[in-house]
């Protein structure tokens, strides 16, 4: 079968590999028909996160049930499934607690309490400490615990309204959830990228008046206000964190969302400083939250880090006795939820695709989107089409008086889970 395969940093090839086969009683094989490339798929691809041996990449995919192993009962051949990125057994402790990204039994040859020299559950596509599980741009993959992960679609639903509840969609939701969102707050994101832009829709959806959005490029801020009707922050051009208070009475925002992680652009300075201290990558962005976010606010971070950063701002977090919550979204513990939401409309990401392009296009979309040019914010890659015809992605991006009638839903379907909130209670 056709895979993009990581060999080393800068390096993703269109290579020739075996067909994944059943290994286990619980394993499904699934016929990909649509995968995406996520951010988190550039820390390998910057050699950010460690991977010695080639890797076929990618935890953001659907398809169709090709085979199934004998303990699979629920899926047959021909149903088309989305499969969440955490590979989770769904009976370990952590499992039975909605933790499945912590899944005990998906990485056992790595799996540890510790953060630092232990790892927590499998992943699709995301290096040898995460399982060397083979991901899913490529045109089949097997999916282990197939009894737990991948959800069926129903018939005629388009693969675009669906394809990012593997990833995206359930992350956005967690990042806003962690806020603890109360009605008429203020929310500020850093990012607007696709977990960013996501967790902007889901903040809405659960009662807050103002989103503010931070990113140094023009095109995804002039996304994020069209997508969510935020207000947006060039951090190159100003003091994000002096506008944000500005904005919020001098305050702070409610809550923070740091959606870019360590990839944040930094200077020369900042860069020599970090290969000084054997630091990878950056804590620019968790900073501006912590900063940006008011006394007794909470701070989510869904943007990914990996290395031990130096200088970590505990005793701001402890003088303005902040809330952080942080690390990969339980997405199998919200995905029913997510799920029907996306099937009415409410919540997708299907006006943020920019590029659609065939798998064999896979090492110039890594690239293109690593560089973020052409205005690339999500790409969609088609395993089994030789070519594909782009859509005009502006034309497909609703208005606000359509977002506007998708947030007055969201009223009736949330109302009272933020009435609770708004009261100091919970739900």
């Amino acid at each position: 079968m056709k895979a993009l395969v990581f060999h080393k940093p800068k390096d993703i090839r269109l290579d020739f590999v075996a067909d994944p086969r059943i290994e286990n009683a619980r394993d499904v094989i699934v016929k990909v028909t649509s995968s995406s490339i996520s951010g988190s798929d550039l820390h390998i691809y910057n050699g950010y996160a460690r991977q010695k041996k080639p890797l076929v990449l990618g935890h953001e995919f659907m398809g169709v049930v090709e085979e199934a192993g004998p303990q699979i009962t629920a899926l047959k051949r021909g149903d088309r499934v989305v499969v969440p990125f955490p590979i989770s057994c769904g009976r370990c402790w952590f499992c039975e607690r909605g933790l499945p990204a912590h899944c005990e039994k998906s990485n056992p040859a790595h799996y540890g309490p510790d953060g630092k020299t232990g790892r927590g559950g499998g992943l699709f596509g995301y290096t040898e400490e995460y399982g060397h599980y083979g991901g899913g741009q490529a045109q089949y993959v097997r999916v282990p615990f197939g009894d737990v992960g991948p959800r069926k679609i129903p018939g005629g639903v388009p693969d675009e309204r669906v394809l990012f509840l593997s990833d995206i969609l359930p992350t956005g939701w967690i990042a806003a959830e962690w806020c603890e969102i109360k009605r008429g707050d203020t929310v500020a994101v850093f990012g607007c990228g696709p977990v960013g832009l996501m967790a902007m829709k889901a903040a809405r959806l659960m009662g807050a008046a103002r989103i503010i959005a931070v990113d140094v490029l023009d095109y995804r801020r002039r996304l994020a206000k069209r997508v969510a009707d935020a207000e947006t922050i060039d951090p190159s051009e100003t003091d994000c964190v002096e506008a944000i208070r500005h904005l919020t009475h001098g305050r702070g925002a409610d809550a923070c969302i740091d959606a870019v992680g360590m990839d944040a652009d930094r200077g020369l300075g900042e860069s020599v400083e970090n290969a000084l201290r054997l630091q990878a990558g950056s804590i620019k962005v968790l900073r501006q939250c912590i900063k940006a976010v008011r006394r007794g606010g909470v701070v989510s971070a869904v943007g990914a880090y990996t290395s031990p950063a130096n200088f970590f701002p505990l005793d701001e977090i402890f003088e303005k006795g902040l809330r952080l919550r942080a690390g990969q979204a339980p997405a199998q513990a919200v995905l029913d939820q997510v799920f029907e939401l996306a099937l009415k409309g409410v919540y997708t990401a299907e006006d943020i695709v920019t590029h659609r392009m065939p798998l064999d296009d896979g090492p110039k979309a890594y690239k293109m989107f690593n560089d973020k040019t052409d205005g690339c914010v999500k790409v969609v890659l088609k395993p089994w089409d030789e070519e594909v015809v782009e859509q005009d992605t502006a034309a497909e991006l609703q208005s606000f008086a359509e977002y506007e009638e998708m947030a007055s839903l969201s009223e009736t379907l949330y109302g009272e889970r933020a009435q609770a909130r708004a009261s100091g209670g919970d739900s």
